[in-house]
């Protein structure tokens, strides 16, 4: 065959393709309204993880991250088609809870930026939102503390998890011997903190809602300022960037939550749940919650505390372990651990893929 005969038959299995993607989402609507009716969520993360997965496995000659990606925007706009509300997300646009958003929805599902964590909580409480997107971990600074808080306070629960790699650049006009003031979120501040250090050991750091906030503020006020923030965050603004990766890590990662109305039934082939306990004021309470879990063979992934917002001098503790709440082992710790807690919360039960 020619050139010309192969671009042909690309064309011919093009359109093969928009005719199948045009039956998928004919049948996702028809779900949608299925799911309506039953009063099912519209946002499954372990079915679609369960797809996913056997979509990589039927395609062993094609990259699974391809496939991944492929797929994901094609459930993007099934997910899209059914959706009546946005998902909230902090923003501004360009944040990268925004881009953590995307990898859980991908690019055809209406989105919402919000100015802090607190107003994507109330946002989905209200059912202003149909679903909220919050970073809740980083690999270098911990956790996010203001999530965890309003996690421990709210109803909602989480319904899936996005980890994504972070890489911090200092944008503004510069140069960078006039930059007098970096701006940016808390902990992208505490990212770089060594080389903000080593570079601009006279700067003031500032504090702002959102690293693509910072951006904004730069962009309306440029002399003397930078900001800590994506790539993206700062093309798409127009503000220079000035240097890229000043993280001080190479492997800096933040965790996101995907938080709704709605908890997760079982499912998933491989599923986290989250938890959180207020101990009471016993000796080896701590100890006594902890065996509750290594009794039944629950490995726990992840252990935090956090003074709680109740009383002073008092902690909570955030814990992740693998399986779903409803599953008899996790079932029996739970029902030894209200014996032994003042507070046992599910947080919610979500795939363990990050998305």
């Amino acid at each position: 065959m020619s050139l010309e005969e192969h671009r042909r038959e690309v064309d011919r299995i093009d359109r093969e393709i928009l005719a199948l993607l045009g039956r998928r989402l004919e049948v996702a609507r028809l779900i949608g309204e299925a799911k309506q009716r039953a009063g099912a969520p519209v946002y499954a993360p372990q079915r679609e993880e369960q797809v996913l997965r056997s979509l990589t496995d039927a395609a062993p000659g094609i990259p699974a991250s391809g496939v991944r990606a492929v797929f994901r925007e094609v459930i993007s706009l099934s997910i899209g088609a059914q959706m009546q509300k946005p998902v909230a997300y902090l923003g501004p646009e360009g944040s990268f809870t925004q881009q953590a958003q995307v990898r859980a929805f991908g690019s055809s599902v209406p989105a919402m930026p919000l100015r802090s964590i607190a107003d994507v909580f109330a946002a989905v409480e209200s059912g202003e939102s149909s679903y909220g997107v919050v970073p809740v971990e980083n690999s270098t600074e911990g956790v996010v503390s203001h999530s965890l808080d309003l996690l421990a306070e709210s109803e909602l629960k989480v319904v899936a998890q996005v980890t994504l790699s972070v890489e911090q650049c200092l944008v503004g006009q510069g140069p960078l011997s006039e930059v007098r003031q970096v701006l940016s979120k808390d902990i992208a501040l505490a990212q770089c903190r060594g080389w903000l250090s080593r570079h601009l050991p006279g700067a003031a750091l500032t504090e702002t809602d959102s690293t693509a906030a910072a951006v904004e503020q730069v962009a309306r006020e440029p002399a003397g300022r930078a900001a800590v923030a994506s790539a993206s965050a700062a093309e798409s603004r127009g503000v220079p960037i000035l240097a890229r990766g000043i993280q001080d890590r190479r492997d800096n990662a933040t965790r996101f939550f995907v938080i709704g109305a709605a908890a997760n039934p079982p499912g998933a082939q491989e599923e986290v749940t989250s938890v959180v306990l207020a101990l009471k004021h016993e000796p080896g309470s701590l100890q006594a919650a902890l065996k509750a879990f290594s009794d039944r063979g629950i490995n726990l992934i992840r252990i935090e505390s956090r003074p709680s917002r109740r009383r002073a001098w008092e902690y909570q503790f955030f814990i992740d372990f693998p399986g779903h709440w409803e599953t008899p082992a996790v079932q029996e710790a739970v029902k030894e651990l209200k014996g032994r807690c003042e507070v046992v919360k599910w947080l919610g039960s979500y795939p363990q893929s990050a998305g």
